[in-house]
């Protein structure tokens, strides 16, 4: 808290707080210090802040900014920005603005030239990546799919090519359409993860290929209980210069390596598939 005291806490900046995904403890000190400063908290959910906040004894003026009301909660908030104010925003979970309200708000704050100051903190998407075990170093954010089935399908069509792990939100409801969709799209051998309730008492995360999904879900009525961050392996990058790179690195890691090893070498550096790399090099080793 010594540290907190010597940072600066500009006036007339709207702060966006993130807030824990589940679990309360993983609030930061930072977080409730600007907290404890600020003037008034947007929030996407009164009752929800109220309580949140009640756990560690801070009480301030909450106005109500979700989704039905952005653009007249934005108008609020740049007024009293602009009177001096410090302004914390926060979504009922995580990272405000990201799947959850707060862009427009920001935005507007931006474009009237007020300050916006982030306070980083729980983020449910990196939270299941980082347990996730899926190797790349891209990762492709889409949100929430379409509800409707045909617009779910057509839009799953354009990420076919994605190379990039692709993550997902979804609601309990629509976890077994949204697997069923997925393993319509995409190919059966693909890995999916499915990170249910991060950080709470009854936090599951099970990866598997996309072909047992929906046999997984079926199997546990609570599978289909409480939010989901849904992980989809991406493409396999296309077969032209990659090939060539990768017998490249192959045929210096084959001069001084066993074939096994040096495919497992050549598959952290390329992000190529083992088993694929191991079939490569067995031929050239041969040839």
């Amino acid at each position: 808290m010594g540290e907190m005291a010597h940072q600066t806490y500009p006036s007339a900046t709207l702060y966006v707080v993130a807030t824990p995904i589940g679990n309360v403890t993983d609030i930061s000190l930072r977080a409730l210090h600007v907290l404890s400063l600020v003037n008034a908290v947007a929030c996407e959910d009164t009752r929800n802040t109220a309580t949140l906040m009640g756990r560690f004894g801070l009480h301030k003026p909450l106005i109500a900014a979700h989704q039905h009301n952005e653009r007249e909660a934005a108008e609020t908030l740049i007024a009293r920005l602009q009177a001096g104010e410090r302004i914390a925003l926060v979504s009922d979970a995580g990272t405000p603005a990201v799947s959850d309200p707060g862009a427009r708000i920001v935005d507007a704050v931006r474009a009237a030239g007020l300050r916006v100051l982030p306070l980083p903190g729980a983020s449910a998407v990196v939270t299941a990546l980082s347990a996730s075990g899926l190797v790349n170093d891209q990762f492709y954010f889409v949100g929430f799919l379409p509800a409707k089935a045909k617009q779910r399908e057509n839009f799953l069509g354009t990420l076919r090519a994605v190379t990039a792990t692709m993550v997902f939100y979804e609601a309990p409801h629509r976890i077994l359409d949204c697997a069923s969709a997925l393993a319509a799209a995409f190919e059966p051998t693909r890995q999916v993860v499915f990170a249910r309730e991060l950080t709470k008492m009854f936090e599951e995360i099970h990866r598997c290929p996309l072909s047992e999904a929906e046999a997984w879900i079926k199997a546990d009525g609570h599978r289909e209980k409480g939010e989901f961050v849904v992980l989809l392996e991406g493409a396999t990058p296309a077969e032209d210069e990659n090939d060539a790179e990768a017998d490249r690195i192959l045929q210096i890691l084959l001069a001084e390596l066993p074939v096994k090893q040096a495919a497992g070498l050549a598959a952290q550096i390329t992000g190529r598939k083992k088993n694929a790399l191991y079939d490569r090099a067995l031929t050239l080793k041969n040839d």
